[in-house]
């Protein structure tokens, strides 16, 4: 995993609302961060690339995609099985 820089920001997307990660992004932007990493998995990918694309498109338009980072996590499910889920970061950064 890369290493954390002074003034990184990491919202993880989930359950809540929709506009509740645009906004977190969006705070964090207007904060003064200069990148802001989104991260999902499983069935909250989708959504992920969702929230950044809105916030490009429609909250801060001087942001642009750094880089985008897929990747597969293996754990041990309920029932003994090993399961592997999806990943994604998606880096957003202001110049």
């Amino acid at each position: 995993m890369a290493e954390k820089k002074e003034g990184d920001s990491v919202v993880f997307i989930g359950k809540k609302p929709f506009m509740n990660y645009v906004t977190g992004v969006v705070m964090q932007f207007n904060s003064g961060v200069k990148e802001v990493t989104v991260k999902a998995r499983g069935k909250y990918i989708s959504r992920a690339v969702d929230v950044a694309e809105v916030v490009r498109n429609r909250f801060v338009q001087d942001v642009k995609l750094k880089d985008i980072r897929i990747n597969s996590e293996e754990f041990e499910g309920e029932d003994g099985k090993k399961v592997r889920i999806s990943t994604i970061e998606i880096v957003l950064g202001k110049d």
